[in-house]
């Protein structure tokens, strides 16, 4: 990307032509860091007074790169807009692509979505220009941006399309890096072996720079990050071992001089597979060597992981009040440099181990951890929006220039379509609804009829039970108290002694007389089955009545508190028909000494019912099901619910059906 010229003017004509303005690469290479800046900031008051020409752009554009490395982001976004103004002024579409380009590298770290939006449109003018190298730089780029937004899904298409367009190139160290961030990426989605595929091929990129004499100390420190991520990947497999070994090699005093970061990352690294790995000894020396580095490097984004996992190795050795301090040390750092994924890891931890506030990290996780699901789902597809809406202006411009008739034509056919689509949906589901109000009310009908027969047969019983109680009254309580009505009119006027002795005998007998009305009224006034008659009674005299028909002992189980008024009749009579054809069954066949009828309301709308007996059972797999099971099944399949029976022969039948009302 970089583009040598020679920086010079000549006294008599600066500001007259552009032919003398040159860009000196190696004089640049050679200025110190505080003077390179202003010798951008020359060549651009140059540039302020020149014609509109192709150096001037490309100049425009050399300094925007340049102060993009200087790290002034602010200059680069200035000279990269001047490029792209001047350029669209000239229609120049190849410095339009590259300025758009700068743009988005400019927003790259401050604004994510701006980012993507100028790629996308570098990409588009790429496209055209059939420029597939820098195709496939825009779509690494785009994936980078997926990538550290969580996006990994769009990440891995974005990085296919730019290895598809870059298996060609000579770029060995583009393509080193898109295979890096594609084995990271397929990481994130779970798909290991396919990561490590993709890792090794970045080691092979490696190997082909280091071959073309590229500089070795940037070598090894790609071949050290590959490395490291290819641990990473044993480490999830288990194989820590292996992490082991190939982590070790690479803890050499040279790249612990000339690349200390990397260093401090392959120590923290391989202690933490010589902690899973049970080999604690120097392990937590090598943690705080790490950390030392890190510090004196003055980089606290990796601080808070490293602790995190050298509150892992005290937990792992027992010393949870150490594991607390480090946990915390960690969580503080997390939160200084905004390091999410190791802050809700140490809260999750410390939510665990730390007794006096498990409340409190608990909380806090929960609460961040809803912070970023609220974030992620309101921003989850703004990188397809912005694709989408770019597209969709694009579109637009080009159906402006088609004729309106055919949008008219096009319109009115649509709308017929939809019309008829919808009147067949709306017939279909009225003719749907019709028949299940018809369903409900032949339900309804023989529910009626079947309280009707319930209610005749209680009818029935208060008939039986006033004549019997008439026949109570008349025959015994009336004579009685005649006999004693009469006695004692002959002992009234009588005095003596063995008079009122009878008189007495008398008394007490209409004492046992009243007893015997108050015996009779409080049967009268118990509450009984014949007042409260309701489903639950025709369901319970059901299972009664299968008592006579053999020796079997049925078990009728239901909460108390059941109310079967909430339930539709639609459901109420099936369930009726169910027990009936399943008590059938094991009339017919189980042989069965005991069966249990249990109906449940689960969560308030699940209705179960489970029809259990000890009888001799039968293989579900290899025996035919017959007419009972399959209309059970049918009833069930009718309310969309479920039918479910396990048996085993000698080991009973247990059927469940579950409806969801």
């Amino acid at each position: 990307m970089i583009i040598s010229f020679v920086l010079w003017r000549k006294k008599q004509a600066v500001s007259k032509t552009t032919d003398v303005i040159r860009f000196d690469q190696e004089h640049f290479n050679k200025i110190p860091g505080s003077q390179k800046e202003k010798y951008l900031d020359s060549i651009v008051i140059i540039l302020k007074n020149q014609k509109n020409e192709s150096i001037v752009r490309e100049l425009y554009l050399k300094t925007g790169e340049e102060y993009y490395y200087l790290n002034n982001i602010v200059k680069s976004y200035s000279s990269s807009l001047i490029a792209l103004r001047l350029s669209n002024q000239e229609k120049d579409s190849s410095r339009i692509a590259k300025s758009f380009y700068y743009i988005g590298d400019c927003y790259e770290v401050s604004q994510k979505d701006s980012a993507y939006y100028y790629y996308l449109q570098a990409q588009k003018i790429y496209t055209q220009l059939q420029d597939y190298k820098k195709l496939g730089r825009i779509h690494f780029n785009k994936a980078y941006i997926l990538f550290y937004d969580g996006r990994f899904v769009e990440c891995e298409v974005e990085l296919t399309k730019a290895l598809k367009y870059l298996k060609d190139s000579n770029n060995t160290k583009l393509l080193y890096t898109v295979n890096n961030l594609m084995g990271n990426c397929l990481e994130k989605l779970f798909m290991y072996d396919q990561a490590l595929k993709y890792h090794q091929l970045g080691l092979r990129n490696l190997q082909v720079l280091k071959n073309e004499n590229m500089d070795t100390d940037e070598v090894n420190n790609y071949n050290a990050s590959s490395v490291i991520n290819i641990c990473n990947l044993y480490d999830i497999k288990g194989d820590y071992s292996h992490s082991i070994k190939e982590l070790s090699k690479l803890l050499t005093k040279d790249l612990r001089r000339k690349w200390p970061y990397v260093y401090a990352s392959v120590l923290s690294n391989l202690a933490y597979s010589k902690m899973k790995n049970k080999e604690y000894k120097n392990v937590e020396s090598m943690y705080f060597e790490s950390l030392k580095i890190i510090d004196s490097l003055g980089v606290r984004s990796s601080v808070a992981y490293k602790k995190f996992h050298l509150g892992e190795l005290y937990l792992a050795q027992k010393d949870t009040l150490k594991a607390v301090k480090i946990l915390k040390e960690g969580y503080k750092i997390g939160v200084e440099t905004r390091s999410i994924t190791e802050i809700l890891s140490i809260l999750k931890l410390l939510s665990k181990i730390d007794n006096k506030r498990k409340l409190f990290f608990a909380n806090q996780y929960i609460e961040i951890s809803d912070s970023i699901n609220s974030l992620q789902s309101r921003t989850s597809n703004k990188y397809a929006r912005i694709e989408y809406e770019t597209t969709n202006v694009e579109n637009e411009n080009k159906v402006l220039t088609k004729k309106n008739f055919y949008i008219l034509i096009f319109s009115f056919g649509l709308f017929l379509i939809l019309s008829a689509i919808f009147v067949f949906n709306y017939l279909k589901y009225k003719n749907k609804e019709l028949k299940f109000v018809k369903q409900q009310q032949s339900d309804s009908d023989e529910i009626y009829q079947l309280l009707s027969e319930q209610q005749e047969k209680i009818n029935n019983a208060k008939e039986e039970e006033k004549n019997k109680i008439a026949k109570e009254l008349h025959d015994g309580i009336m004579n009685r108290v005649y006999g004693v009505r009469m006695n004692l009119g002959f002992f009234n006027s009588k005095v003596d002694e063995k008079t009122i002795e009878k008189r007495k005998e008398y008394i007490f007998e209409l004492e046992n007389i009243e007893n015997e009305i108050r015996s009779i009224s409080h049967d009268l006034s118990r509450d009984s089955f014949l007042e409260n008659s309701d489903f639950n009674t025709l369901i319970s005299d059901l299972i009664k009545d299968q008592k006579e028909l053999s020796a079997t002992v049925f078990n009728y189980i239901i909460d108390k508190e059941f109310d079967w008024e909430s339930i539709a009749n639609i459901y109420k009579i099936n369930f009726y028909r169910i027990i009936q054809e399943a008590l059938l069954n094991i009339h017919k066949y189980s042989d069965a000494e005991k069966v249990d009828v249990k109906i449940q309301l689960i969560d308030n709308h699940i209705l179960k019912l489970s029809i259990i007996d000890d009888g001799i059972g039968f293989d579900v797999q290899s025996t035919k099901k017959g007419i009972g099971l399959r209309n059970i099944k049918e009833r069930a399949n009718s309310l969309n619910g479920n039918f479910e029976i396990k048996s085993k022969i000698g080991e009973g039948t247990e059927i469940t059906v579950t409806f969801t009302i």
